[in-house]
């Protein structure tokens, strides 16, 4: 076990209130790593994959974010064998409606007799009576809105869903959803260098919504040789990915950044974003970077 960390780092970053009782520290982490090429199957290293999701915990991630679509299940499998029993403190969020039929390949779909049995294989893949917080993955446009959320409202009334969330959706969608049930969170695409859901983000903190930015890290492209962000590096003792990190925190108080990695060393590197302070001056600089 990496020795690099030894304190929870994560909770330099502040909370965040998910719904009426959930309290999070605001540094998650994103389960889709952990999953083989084409988040598809079993990962190459699957006692790293466990070590990773372990030590996020140590650090004092408490926020984790899976799917059933990642493997499909592969994420949902280590979690269980990496942390139950969870923790009281512990959220665990997943989504549902869409389907794998091979490595790179994401459909939708939003029959409500789907999500259902989704949900269930999510609660038992888990190991959960409860999910803290389902997202709809991707809305169907097959099926009608309010079919789709309204299918979540029931298992939220069965108890076996705690909060609803939706991901990838516009603040028409959301208004719209949120006239059938309660939506706590939202989840789109958005980096420093990808800010097409803005109006999505201002939307959520005028609401008290949670927006959890998914690709906080451009797939890499924010972190790796060539990131736009090596400029600005000079003048801070930081990493390209602990600046994309920090912009983020420092840009909403809304935001909930999800970083994924298959790698400890990578995922400590993640965390020690959240003692960053960016000045004004830093700030303005990541911004103009991208």
């Amino acid at each position: 076990m990496s020795t690099g960390l030894t304190t929870a780092p994560a909770a330099a970053g502040g909370t965040l209130r998910l719904g009426d009782d959930l309290t999070v520290n605001r540094l998650g982490y994103g389960a889709m790593r952990l999953t083989g090429p084409g988040f598809w199957g079993e990962p190459a290293d699957p006692d790293e994959a466990v070590r990773v999701v372990r030590r996020a915990v140590e650090l004092g991630v408490n926020f984790i974010d899976t799917a059933d679509a990642y493997g499909p299940f592969s994420s949902d499998r280590i979690i269980r064998e990496a942390l139950h029993p969870y923790a009281d403190d512990l959220v665990i969020a997943t989504k549902v409606g869409l389907t794998r039929p091979g490595p790179d390949d994401w459909r939708p779909v939003g029959r409500p007799e789907y999500l259902r049995q989704q949900t269930e294989l999510n609660l038992r893949h888990l190991g959960l009576e409860t999910i803290d917080l389902l997202q709809l993955h991707r809305i169907d446009p097959a099926v009608p809105l309010e079919d789709q959320v309204g299918e979540l409202a029931e298992l939220r009334n069965e108890g076996k869903v705690r909060y609803i969330g939706l991901s990838e959706v516009t603040v028409e969608e959301l208004e719209k959803a949120r006239a059938v049930t309660p939506i706590v969170s939202v989840q789109n695409l958005y980096n420093v260098a990808e800010r097409k859901s803005e109006d999505v983000l201002r939307y959520a903190e005028q609401h008290g919504l949670v927006f959890i930015p998914w690709f906080p890290l451009a797939m890499g492209q924010l972190a790796g040789p060539g990131s736009p962000l090596e400029a600005v590096l000079e003048d801070h003792d930081a990493t390209p990915a602990q600046l994309a990190l920090a912009w983020l925190l420092r840009h909403s108080p809304a935001l909930l950044p999800i970083p994924g990695t298959a790698s400890v060393a990578h995922l400590e590197e993640n965390v020690r974003s959240t003692s960053i302070q960016l000045s004004d001056t830093a700030y303005q600089a990541v911004t103009d970077a991208c």
